[in-house]
């Protein structure tokens, strides 16, 4: 059985996910901290009032520039739903509200397609499979516009297959045994999995940990956000961001939780995101 360790010691194994190891354009390998922008990562399920608020404050309020992405669902395909994935964001009267989608690699790769995303301050993505948003997205303008957004201070936000994407390394699906693939990487050194005491998932992401053991892995409950903001982490939501490091010479797994309301700081500058044109 693995037993979890709540307190701060959450902390060092976030530290180790966000400092120790700077992504490179790939989302892996060593790299100095870099840019100003926030992260708000989601773990799926219902979405609490307190979450989507400190979304949109990082945002702006209402100067907010807002770019909803739901390429990750297949509901997006479907011009009566689009509407749905933008009703959520209307209530925060934001100066700015687009809903940016395509299943074409070539379009997401024209500037024309990216300059919503280049004129935000920040990008949502909804839930889904993550495989779509990254077989669309990764490698192309759209992605080096994301990359844009949070090295001038802005802040990138995904619920579920939006969390998912968020890491160099990210599970691409499977369960019990996943299927690992490249991320967006904005965070180096962890992978991220969610709905993951809902879905009981834990196994699967020591799995991924065990193949990769350099990795951090943070499991995002359902309802339940992890907020990387500057030098500052912070847990909100009604459950539990537990984070795992594969254990050594033998030992168990090292397994930390945290609840919500909990918050630390970074003992750094802040979190690693790769430069605009995705050097290390």
């Amino acid at each position: 059985m693995i037993r979890m360790r709540a307190g701060r010691d959450l902390a060092v194994l976030l530290v180790m996910a966000t400092l120790a190891h700077g992504p490179t354009a790939s989302g892996s390998g060593s790299g100095e901290p870099l840019g100003r922008g926030s992260l708000v990562i989601v773990g799926g399920g219902g979405m609490p009032d307190d979450v989507r608020d400190k979304f949109m404050a990082l945002a702006g309020g209402k100067r907010a520039k807002l770019v909803v992405i739901p390429t990750a669902s297949q509901d997006a395909d479907r011009g009566q739903s689009r509407d749905e994935f933008l009703r959520a964001w209307r209530k925060y009267d934001p100066a700015g509200l687009v809903l940016l989608h395509t299943r074409s690699r070539d379009e997401a790769d024209k500037a024309d397609f990216a300059r919503p995303i280049a004129e935000a301050t920040a990008v949502w993505f909804s839930g889904g499979d993550q495989r779509r948003l990254i077989d669309v997205y990764h490698g192309t303008k759209v992605e080096a516009e994301f990359r844009a957004l949070l090295a001038r201070g802005g802040v990138i936000g995904g619920t579920s297959a939006g969390a998912a994407v968020m890491s160099g390394r990210m599970i691409r699906g499977g369960d019990p045994v996943a299927e690992v693939g490249e991320g967006f990487g904005f965070v180096g050194g962890v992978v991220f999995d969610q709905h993951f005491l809902k879905r009981n998932r834990a196994n699967r992401l020591i799995g991924v940990l065990t193949r990769s053991p350099a990795l951090v892995g943070i499991g995002i409950d359902e309802a339940t956000a992890l907020v990387l903001e500057g030098d500052r982490w912070s847990v909100l939501g009604k459950s539990f961001v537990v984070a795992i490091e594969v254990g050594k010479d033998g030992k168990p797994p090292r397994v930390e939780t945290h609840g919500a309301g909990a918050h630390g700081k970074l003992p750094d500058s802040g979190m690693p995101i790769p430069d605009p044109a995705g050097n290390p």
